[in-house]
């Protein structure tokens, strides 16, 4: 899962210098029998950890009565759509989540991974289909799906709440849940996130933030504003975890 950075959409009509379309690339068999594979280690390994949910009251009521958009660092990734399912799809089989995912080959196995999880991937980034794949994230808004963001991907800087997911939230409407996946043990790799993989039998506290809202009428100011207030809740959420 992606984040991105929206970019005005055109009014007129195509430019002399307008670059072809992107076309997201597609798996191969063995992808895609890579791609299941992944679907069942990580299935496997989540049925050994031990889970605690944590969320306020309103936040958990919240996402059983509307669709949001879940915002989670990029180095968490590795329990997020396992967590979605624990925490909405288990009470709520009808929802469903849609997440941006790369348009390159490696992002051609995340997505079919995400559907093997019931979720739909939307293939884009900032640098590549950026615009055609926020109107599908927000037509897939309109249709009762659930968002997922990684507000400091794809590439960082780590644990930093880049102004794309203020943006998605101010044209969908939907609040902005912090959420984090806290790990009693794990390995963590050496990467530009420190992403982190569990490790069998480890404890695994679910959290959940206080939801922030950004008006449709919010100006420049407010939307920084709202983005300094979600960076921090998603701090808060993992106080041991802030690396130097």
């Amino acid at each position: 899962m992606m984040t991105f950075e929206p970019k005005p959409l055109a009014t007129s009509g195509p430019s002399p210098a307008a670059k072809p379309a992107v076309v997201p690339q597609r798996l191969r068999w063995h992808g895609s029998l890579a791609a299941w594979t992944v679907h069942r280690l990580v299935c496997g390994l989540t049925f050994t950890l031990r889970l605690r949910y944590h969320a306020p009251e309103e936040t958990d009521s919240l996402i059983l009565r509307q669709p949001a958009i879940f915002s989670i660092w990029h180095n968490r990734l590795a329990l997020a759509l396992p967590s979605y399912c624990r925490m909405v799809r288990r009470r709520r089989p009808d929802r469903r989540m849609a997440a941006m995912v790369s348009a390159s080959k490696d992002g051609a196995l995340v997505a079919r991974i995400l559907e093997h999880f019931s979720a739909v991937p939307i293939r884009g980034s900032s640098s590549r289909r950026g615009s055609q794949a926020l109107r599908e994230l927000i037509t897939q808004a309109s249709l009762g799906r659930d968002l997922a963001i990684t507000p400091d991907g794809p590439r960082g800087p780590r644990h930093q709440v880049q102004d794309g997911v203020i943006g998605l939230a101010q044209m969908t409407g939907l609040p902005i849940i912090p959420a984090n996946c806290a790990l009693s043990a794990k390995i963590q790799l050496r990467s530009w996130d420190r992403f982190q993989i569990p490790l069998p039998f480890a404890r695994w506290d679910l959290r959940l933030a206080a939801p922030v809202w950004v008006p449709r009428e919010a100006d420049a100011a407010e939307r920084e504003r709202l983005r300094l207030e979600v960076q921090e809740r998603m701090l808060d959420l993992v106080p041991a975890d802030r690396e130097p």
